[in-house]
């Protein structure tokens, strides 16, 4: 008797533990619907992945193991476009506040260690600024060829914010030249908006 009742508490305390996880529902981030429409343009395409495991879109180093430390739940929905337009919307949950807050430190360290890099004449630069008002805390960030000390062809703007256990990126990349404050309007816009519906999923206190 003891044993079965023990059995029965263990298996309350499991199923009270997933019904508690983080979890992301279908439809939740704001690309989603778009992602989800018949798209028979070959230069286009959309994508939707939920694994954990996937990189953090705001990436300087390009290592996958950056962020990717107590992660519960994660979606990331991809658009790229012909010539070379990509946006990327991503949304990841941690089991904790703490373990999101070392994510963004994380993101920080790389953009200070890989703030820029050369190859075969080009150098490709970042910089960040923090963002107020934004979450808990967030990062506007640039990505930019330079050929010397010109802006060329090739970039990304991206936005990330953390808020409680929660950090998301919008990410643009495209033909940028030098950067410019209305490079991220569209990637503001979208964080203001994942901003005001996260503790939705998110646990906010």
């Amino acid at each position: 008797m003891k044993k079965i009742i023990a059995l029965v508490c263990v298996a309350l305390v499991a199923g009270t533990a997933a019904a508690t996880a983080p979890a992301i529902p279908k439809g939740f981030l704001l690309y989603e619907k778009a992602a989800a429409k018949k798209d028979n343009d070959p230069e286009t395409n959309w994508k939707v992945g939920n694994s954990p495991k996937t990189r953090l879109a705001m990436n300087p180093c390009d290592k996958a193991a950056l962020g990717g430390t107590g992660r519960a739940a994660a979606r990331t929905v991809t658009f790229t476009g012909v010539p070379d337009f990509m946006k990327v919307e991503q949304v990841i949950l941690y089991g904790s506040q703490a373990a999101a807050r070392k994510a963004v430190t994380q993101v920080r360290a790389a953009l200070a260690a890989c703030r820029s890099r050369t190859d075969s004449g080009a150098g490709y630069r970042y910089a960040s600024t923090p963002v107020t008002g934004l979450g808990d805390e967030a990062l506007k960030v640039s990505g930019q060829v330079y050929y010397g000390g010109k802006a060329g062809v090739g970039g990304d703007r991206s936005v990330l914010v953390r808020k409680a256990n929660a950090v998301f990126v919008y990410l643009w990349a495209g033909e940028y030249s030098a950067p410019a404050r209305r490079d991220w309007a569209g990637q503001l816009r979208d964080a203001r908006t994942m901003t005001a519906k996260i503790c939705g999923v998110a646990t906010c206190e």
